[in-house]
């Protein structure tokens, strides 16, 4: 699943959603290479508003919080169960915690690329070794993906904010081969279907079209990683491993 995801944009860049332009001055940081939702942090989202004719760019905490949870305590108590970083794309109208949002509030996350991993076993060894992958649409600076939101306050402290979940679906032919154990990738959007998406008046059957939507494998490009990137300055530098069989 989509748990690590990286953007590499300006503060003041402007972000184009096909005739609507806006500038990202909701980020603090000049880019963030590298965010694992299980930090638990802020990303930054494209909300729409005036029933679709504008968007909004806000930073939203990064795991789909429902309401009825009480306190980040309990959110905190909750994490050791399950996880709400992701929303299965086929399932958004058969989980009470995504349903009305599937409905009534979707957004797009931005991202310039995610990582995932591989599962191979080298000649020689016992078990499966897990080797990170980056993958990007090439010529693009940042696309969008599917997500939902979801307004949520704190009832202990009374701070209400944005959380969102990213929408996933099966993956494509190039995502079987790099998340090869549960064969899912970010359901990710052209422009023409991103402004769909967060559009006003969709049917149940359309909103699921398009959150299985699978992005030709042709439009993305994935390569190895070092295995340790979390700690490195740049983690999108490419790594080659001889034991590795090529992406066909």
């Amino acid at each position: 699943m989509c748990y690590y995801n990286g953007i590499r944009v300006s503060k003041y860049q402007l972000i184009k959603l096909l005739e609507l332009e806006k500038e990202l001055k909701a980020m603090q940081e000049k880019e963030i290479a590298l965010r694992s939702g299980f930090e638990y942090k802020d990303w930054p989202i494209v909300k729409p508003v005036n029933g679709g004719k504008d968007i909004e760019i806000v930073m939203a905490h990064w795991e789909f919080i429902p309401g009825w949870v009480p306190t980040m305590e309990a959110v905190k108590e909750s994490r050791k169960k399950f996880t709400t970083l992701n929303a299965i794309g086929e399932e958004l109208f058969d989980k009470k915690t995504y349903k009305d949002a599937a409905m009534k509030r979707r957004c797009l996350v931005l991202s310039s690329g995610f990582y995932e991993w591989r599962h191979f076993k080298p000649e020689g060894e016992k078990k499966d070794i897990a080797y990170p992958y980056y993958i990007t649409i090439p010529g693009k600076d940042y696309f969008y993906m599917a997500g939902i939101w979801q307004p949520w306050t704190d009832r202990e402290t009374g701070e209400t904010i944005d959380t969102f979940a990213i929408v996933t679906t099966k993956a494509n032919h190039l995502m079987e081969q790099v998340h090869n154990k549960k064969k899912r990738m970010p359901t990710i959007l052209p422009d023409e279907l991103a402004m769909e998406w967060i559009s006003d008046g969709l049917t149940q059957q359309r909103i699921t079209e398009l959150a299985t939507y699978q992005l030709p494998a042709d439009k993305m490009a994935a390569y190895t990683i070092h295995k340790d990137f979390r700690g490195l300055e740049v983690p999108t530098e490419a790594f080659k491993y001889s034991e590795l069989p090529e992406l066909v």
